[in-house]
């Protein structure tokens, strides 16, 4: 047995797998990797990688945009990069995104299937959490993004992903794994990877979350 593989086993372990049905499965539909909306695509890109509305964009090494497909059924938005985020210019690339990517192949898909951004497109200092003004001048980035993805599911990944594309205090703890609404998306709040890293005992919600979720885009 290789090394990815007993890795990948001992996570479906956690997530609660008792057995793997080794049939073929039915194909997941997904669209081809493309330009997503072509010219608005671009543009939009360009437009985040120029941005200047706030004060993030005077300590921030690059702009992280999003990444995978822009035609996919189902995105997954977090919070802000981090540090190796920062670097590489793609989301969800240190730890918490190995994570986050161990969490999408068992749900029988990879990142090139799905799309991963954040509602924040620049790396607070140190890690700090998104300030109010930072949201609001960032927001319009990702809603666009949404517009023109037009996904069927929406997976917010934490407490500020969540309030943020919603405009609501909700409380992560309180609606997690319960279905919400973005304008007419179905989104479905979970837990942030790196709480996950914090709280492993919590890998096992998310992964109930995860099953609504393809249940709902029909992956068996």
């Amino acid at each position: 047995m290789t090394d990815d593989l007993a890795h990948e086993l001992a996570l479906l372990r956690e997530f609660g797998y008792t057995h793997l049905d080794m049939r073929a499965q039915g194909e997941v539909r997904t669209a081809p990797a493309n330009d997503g909306g072509g010219d608005d695509w671009d543009e939009l890109e360009r437009e985040a990688l120029a941005c200047t509305k706030c004060r993030l964009a005077k300590t921030r090494t690059q702009v992280v945009y999003g990444v995978g497909n822009p035609k996919a059924d189902l995105m997954f938005i977090g919070e802000a990069p981090g540090r190796d985020e920062d670097i590489q210019g793609q989301p969800f690339v240190g730890r918490a995104g190995a994570l986050l990517t161990d969490i999408i192949k068992a749900m029988k898909l990879t990142r090139d299937d799905v799309y991963i951004a954040n509602v924040i497109k620049c790396r607070p200092p140190d890690n700090r959490n998104p300030e109010p003004d930072e949201l609001v001048a960032c927001r319009p980035f990702i809603r666009r993004q949404i517009d023109i993805i037009k996904p069927k599911v929406i997976v917010t990944l934490g407490r500020f992903a969540l309030q943020s594309l919603l405009e609501k205090g909700f409380s992560i703890t309180a609606v997690r794994g319960s279905w919400l609404d973005f304008n007419g998306i179905k989104v479905m709040p979970t837990y942030h990877p790196a709480y996950l890293l914090r709280n492993p005992s919590a890998k096992k919600d998310v992964w109930q979350d995860m099953k609504k979720v393809m249940t709902e885009l029909g992956i068996s």
